[in-house]
């Protein structure tokens, strides 16, 4: 796993063996990336990442200029990891917070330019996250989550502008109009 693009371009993260993680292909990620880049300007970009596991798509947002991310992630060990990381890196900007990502999107009162969620592919409730988000109102106008999943799954909103598929990963978009 590495960085793609920006300031830690190539930077290669090597992550323990034992964290319960499937991260985002490089491949996924350099696509997602470069639809985010053609819309965003990485700089002054607000963005939450759920689910955040190793930190992949924390690191890549930082690196690209983004100074405000707020990682989410309810495992000790990949939390531990995320904040161990940001600081080795040099990222200010990386908030890491231990917390369950369903407590913490009922809690929350901020507002992002972008929401990223790569939950586990089969935990149950996963159809619930764009519904939070918008209920919320955790996007500014403007704004986009996007969920990564499986094939298998599929959302339905009114908010659902596009859907990618990079192999194995799927990409849903969503806006906030």
């Amino acid at each position: 796993m590495r960085i793609i693009s920006g300031t830690h371009k190539s930077r290669t993260i090597h992550t323990p063996k034992n964290l319960p993680v499937r991260p985002t292909t490089d491949f996924a990620k350099e696509s997602l990336f470069n639809i985010l880049g053609n819309h965003f300007d990485f700089n002054g970009l607000k963005a939450l990442d759920l689910f955040c596991g190793t930190g992949n798509i924390t690191y890549e947002f930082a690196s690209r200029g983004c100074t405000d991310i707020t990682a989410i992630e309810s495992n000790y060990h990949c939390y531990s990891f995320v904040k161990k990381t940001s600081a080795e890196f040099g990222f200010k900007g990386i908030k890491a917070i231990k917390s369950n990502v369903f407590f913490f999107l009922k809690t929350c009162t901020g507002k992002f330019d972008v929401i990223f969620a790569d939950p586990p592919y089969e935990m149950e409730g996963i159809e619930k996250i764009p519904e939070l988000v918008f209920e919320k109102q955790l996007l500014g106008k403007g704004g986009w989550l996007v969920i990564e999943h499986s094939a298998k799954k599929t959302f339905t909103s009114e908010y659902l502008v596009q859907k990618r598929n990079y192999g194995k990963v799927n990409f849903s978009i969503f806006e906030q109009a």
